[in-house]
C-alpha cells in the first residue's frame, strides 16, 4: 500500500509530464490520475484540484529547500538555489508561467512565497521591530514576494535568456540599491 506522499509524488510526476506537452488549464484530473496509476477519488483525498496541486508543487520543490537558507539570512544563496531548481524545470514553469486569472501561477506563487516570508519573520522577534510601524510583516512580505514572483515571471516567460547565478545577482543588485540609483547610474561607479 502507498503512503500519502507517495501517491502526492506520482500525482506531481504525471503532472508535471502533462504539463510539457499541454496547456495546464486543459489537463484533466482523470489525466493526472491516469497517469499516476491511481484512482480519480484519490486525487481528491490528496488535493482540491490541479491548481492546489501546482501549489504543492511550488512549495514544497521550491521554497523548502531554500527555507533553511533563508532561516539562516543566507538570502543570495536562497535564490540562486531558487532559480536553479526553476531552471532545472524550465519546460514545466514555462507552462506554468502561461496560467493567468484567478489561478494565475504569478498569484499561487506569491501566495507561497509570502507565506514563507510571513513565517521566518514570525520565528525571528527582531525582525518584529520596525522603524515605520505601517510597515507590518505581512506588508513586508507582500512586497519581496511580489517584486521576487514578478521577476521570475518575466524571466520564465523570456525563455530564461540569462542563467539562475546573473538572474540572483541582478535581483540583488535591484534590492540592494535605491530607486535612484538603479533608474540613474552614474558612470564613475
Amino acid at each position: 500500500m502507498q503512503g500519502k506522499q507517495d501517491v502526492d509524488r506520482l500525482l506531481i510526476k504525471s503532472f508535471k509530464e502533462l504539463a510539457l506537452h499541454d496547456p495546464i488549464e486543459k489537463i484533466t484530473i482523470k489525466e493526472i490520475t491516469d497517469g499516476a496509476g491511481v484512482i480519480r477519488p484519490t486525487f481528491y483525498n490528496h488535493f482540491q484540484d490541479k491548481y492546489e496541486l501546482l501549489e504543492r508543487i511550488i512549495y514544497t520543490e521550491l521554497l523548502e529547500p531554500v527555507r533553511p537558507l533563508l532561516e539562516n539570512r543566507m538570502v543570495n544563496e536562497a535564490l540562486l538555489l531558487l532559480f536553479t531548481n526553476i531552471g532545472k524545470e524550465r519546460g514545466f514553469y514555462m507552462q506554468a508561467a502561461r496560467l493567468e486569472g484567478q489561478f494565475s501561477f504569478e498569484l499561487i506563487a506569491r501566495n507561497c512565497v509570502k507565506r514563507v516570508l510571513l513565517e521566518i519573520m514570525e520565528q525571528d522577534e527582531a525582525a518584529v521591530i520596525r522603524k515605520f510601524k505601517w510597515l507590518t510583516a505581512e506588508r513586508i512580505a507582500e512586497y519581496y514576494a511580489q517584486s521576487m514572483c514578478s521577476v521570475v515571471i518575466v524571466w520564465i516567460k523570456s525563455g530564461m535568456a540569462i542563467t539562475a547565478k546573473e538572474l540572483a545577482e541582478i535581483y540583488d543588485y535591484v534590492m540592494r540599491h535605491s530607486m535612484e540609483e538603479v533608474l540613474f547610474p552614474r558612470m564613475d561607479g
